[in-house]
């Protein structure tokens, strides 16, 4: 069996064992159901939920909320990261405000709803937070770690700031944005469900909160289906990374 398979196999594996021991247990009396409920039971809420036109609703609007933070953050975060990467002056003086960057950024969710409203603006915005400080460090520390022979090579060759930029720091920043992706989307689809927790009429967010902290049930279902929908949009991002960086060279234990 090739070792992707057996990998694939061996997740599966692990999966089942812990569901079926989380069944078991519920079942023998084990574990509560009230705060741990059975994975059957688990099932037949979201079988309820995906039944309804409200559900695919809910999904969409999340998914929309998604690609705007995680399309708008990046293309902020690269502008940046290219921008202080190729200005020591400007890297001299954003060093003092990186510290911020410790500040959860989560916190800011309340603000977001307050300053604008329920809507999605509010949900776009603390998402492009998340993801903008991924993209501009990934992009800045590419453009600084250029290869300073092919720089000086092409300085030798008279080219302009225009060339320098087009074949030779954006080359090299390219596979540290691309590599961030897949913590982008994570960090777009965290500032989607935690806003519309705080406070929306619709999305994954919504859905969770509306099962209300006493329900088990509600919330454990939820929090599978957003995690399904994580995996979804990862497992995307994924193969999209994969065709782009094809001069990445494989790892020592693919063989």
């Amino acid at each position: 069996m090739p070792r992707r398979n057996k990998v694939v196999v061996t997740q599966v594996a692990i999966v089942l064992a812990l569901v079926l021991i989380w069944e078991l247990g519920v079942r023998l009396g084990l574990i509560d159901a009230f705060f741990f409920p059975a994975p059957s039971t688990l099932v037949g809420r979201i079988r309820n939920w995906t039944s309804t036109a409200d559900f695919w609703g809910d999904v969409g609007i999340t998914l929309v909320e998604t690609i705007l933070s995680f399309v708008v953050g990046i293309a902020i975060g690269t502008a940046l990261g290219i921008w202080v990467g190729l200005s020591p002056f400007a890297a001299d003086v954003v060093q003092r405000f990186i510290m911020f960057n410790a500040i959860p950024r989560i916190l800011l969710g309340p603000i977001f709803v307050i300053w604008f409203g329920l809507g999605l603006t509010s949900k776009v915005a603390l998402g492009v937070t998340l993801v903008l400080f991924v993209a501009f460090f990934n992009t800045f520390q590419g453009v600084r770690e250029v290869n300073p022979v092919v720089l000086a090579s092409a300085r030798l060759l008279r080219d302009s700031k225009s060339s320098l930029l087009r074949h030779v720091y954006l080359p090299s920043a390219t596979t540290w944005i691309l590599s961030s992706l897949r913590v982008s989307v994570g960090m777009a689809v965290v500032g989607a469900a935690v806003t519309e927790y705080l406070g929306s009429s619709a999305g994954l967010g919504h859905l969770i909160a509306q099962e209300g902290v006493l329900d088990a049930t509600g919330v454990f279902a939820g929090i599978i289906v957003l995690s399904a929908f994580v995996v979804a949009l990862d497992t995307l991002v994924d193969r999209a990374e994969k065709r782009l960086l094809v001069c990445r060279p494989a790892p020592a234990h693919a063989a």
